[in-house]
């Protein structure tokens, strides 16, 4: 039998991940909300990968709990993940992935790009994800890491905060309102790049913006997460003591 995975949070996301490890041959321990991860972690105490699959907003509470045993074998997936998101932690062997499909209640995968993935866990990951027909690709550097994290974040909060005044698609919001989504999305690129600590490459940046955009032009702009997407920006903003008129703009509005 191949090594056990656990999966922290057993989702729409994490319940993708669970039936591709499985189709793979590892068997999968769900951690559940009601379920203590010592507990697991007393029953299988070195997986293979330990998937933390929950919200963002409940992303930072698992880390400061996980058991000792399991600490260098964590992948993370959350979208507005960077680096200052783990650092503090001091994680060995850290596997990141940045997901692009998506998995609502009673519908099937939904494919926009293929889904990246870095560190000694990538290519379980991948694995995993290809029994789905889910298309993978590995980075090698940090580099790479940084540059798509940032370029799904980019992607999440420029349509997501522009939509909550626009509506409609993401063809739509680039199509006859693309000077306004290039306003938040530089709103959007001076957090990122404050929030990772180092420039970023803009123009390559927003290629891959357009890139996501053209991959599936029928994509809502706006789900129930915006609204709180678009207050932590500026909760983050005021922090960093930035001015992001736009953004400030669109909360007042």
């Amino acid at each position: 039998m191949k090594p056990a995975i656990v999966i922290i949070g057993i989702g729409e996301i994490g319940g993708v991940f669970a039936r591709g490890f499985l189709r793979a041959g590892h068997p999968v321990y769900p951690v559940s909300r009601n379920l203590a991860m010592e507990t697991v972690a007393k029953e299988v105490p070195h997986p293979a990968i330990v998937l933390v699959a929950v919200a963002e907003a409940e992303l930072h509470p698992v880390l400061q709990q996980v058991p000792d045993s399991w600490q260098n074998h964590l992948a993370l997936l959350q979208n507005e993940l960077l680096p200052r998101d783990w650092q503090p932690y001091h994680f060995s062997n850290l596997t990141v992935t940045s997901i692009w499909f998506e998995k609502k209640p009673g519908q099937d995968v939904k494919i926009l790009l293929p889904s990246p993935a870095y560190g000694p866990g990538a290519h379980l990951l991948s694995s995993a994800l290809q029994t789905l027909a889910i298309p993978t690709h590995i980075l090698t550097t940090e580099t790479e890491l940084l540059f798509e994290l940032a370029r799904k974040n980019l992607y999440i909060l420029t349509t997501n905060i522009a939509g909550l005044i626009t509506g409609g698609d993401v063809a739509t919001l680039w199509g006859r309102h693309q000077a306004f989504a290039k306003r938040v999305a530089k709103d959007v690129l001076d957090l990122q790049e404050w929030l990772a600590g180092t420039s970023l490459p803009r123009e390559r940046l927003m290629e891959g913006l357009v890139a996501a955009i053209q991959a599936d032009p029928q994509h809502k702009c706006t789900g129930r997460s915006a609204p709180a997407r678009l207050e932590r920006a500026l909760q983050l903003a005021e922090e960093a003591d930035l001015e992001v008129p736009v953004l400030r703009e669109i909360a007042h509005r």
